[in-house]
């Protein structure tokens, strides 16, 4: 997604219909510009190409030291200025945004993940709108994701889990929104990936087998997931407290729950390359369709 400042107002388009069209970003040679970049989960090689691509051409390089590797931002060009923002504020950086709009400078802000999950960017891009500020954002993969391709997991599986339900536990320093818990979200018995909750885990367990969660429903937990010190652990939902205690987990860490996570879970096979399934781009054959359309009668 990305936006430009000048184009705060949106007008509909059409007479008839209250819709808008977000325009593409662009940008004059030598305006200045801010780019957010998805860092990904950790490891250096999950950065996408358009956000390694930017990196290699800014001219400012911000990113978290706490939580960003350094490999992200090794490949950088000569004179670079490379600025840790593990210590800084919104008003500690603002200058180098603002130096970037008078000096016609590309700047790379780097977040962890992606910088749409989680990100603190919200109020970066109002400041940039504010200060006429030309900016976009480039994904990246977020922990939840890397969390379940190192599992070996499809997260949504038919008949088992087609939802995935991102949140955290309540009872931080920021506030949770008004009917947002995850006691009401555990009634769902989807996949949920949880963030920034490792430090009271044994209140999330309680609160996920409150909502409806068995107790022997599965867990994956990924401390410091794709870095070197990476560990990956799978438990039932009733040892989760334990688990976190015994292995000192309290940061860093991503815990996903559902029934989909299972080693051997119930698979069904999907429509999409069954041979009797016809779509867009494929016909389907008959006798597998009619096999297809049975076993859908008798469901």
């Amino acid at each position: 997604m990305a936006c430009q400042a000048q184009r705060t107002r949106r007008t509909p388009v059409s007479q008839n219909a209250d819709f808008t069209v977000i325009p593409p970003v662009t940008s004059e040679p030598g305006q200045g510009k801010v780019v957010f970049v998805g860092a990904g989960p950790g490891a250096a090689d999950l950065i996408t190409v358009r956000g390694a691509r930017t990196i290699a051409q800014a001219d400012i390089i911000i990113w978290a030291s706490s939580l960003v590797s350094p490999e992200i931002v090794a490949d950088h060009k000569p004179g670079a200025l490379l600025v840790d923002s593990a210590t800084a504020s919104l008003e500690d950086i603002t200058p180098l945004y603002e130096r970037a709009r008078d000096e016609g400078l590309l700047v790379a802000r780097v977040h962890t993940g992606d910088p749409a999950i989680y990100g603190a960017t919200a109020e970066q891009r109002e400041l940039l709108r504010k200060i006429g500020v030309t900016y976009e954002s480039i994904p990246g993969v977020s922990a939840f994701s890397a969390a379940a391709a190192r599992s070996d997991v499809e997260i949504t599986l038919p008949e088992v889990s087609q939802s995935l339900i991102l949140t955290r536990l309540e009872g931080g320093r920021t506030p949770m929104p008004p009917r947002e818990n995850v006691r009401e979200f555990a009634a769902h018995g989807t996949t949920m990936a949880l963030y920034l909750s490792a430090a009271r885990s044994h209140t999330l367990q309680e609160e996920l087998m409150a909502g409806g969660y068995a107790p022997d429903t599965p867990v994956i937990i990924g401390h410091q997931v794709t870095w070197p010190d990476e560990v990956m652990i799978r438990c039932r939902l009733d040892q989760l407290a334990a688990t976190m205690k015994e292995h000192k987990f309290w940061k860093h860490t991503v815990i996903l729950v559902g029934p989909a996570l299972a080693e051997t879970p119930m698979v069904k096979r999907s429509h999409l390359y069954h041979p009797g399934f016809r779509h867009e781009y494929r016909d389907a054959d008959p006798a597998a369709a009619r096999e297809l359309a049975e076993k859908g009668a008798q469901a």
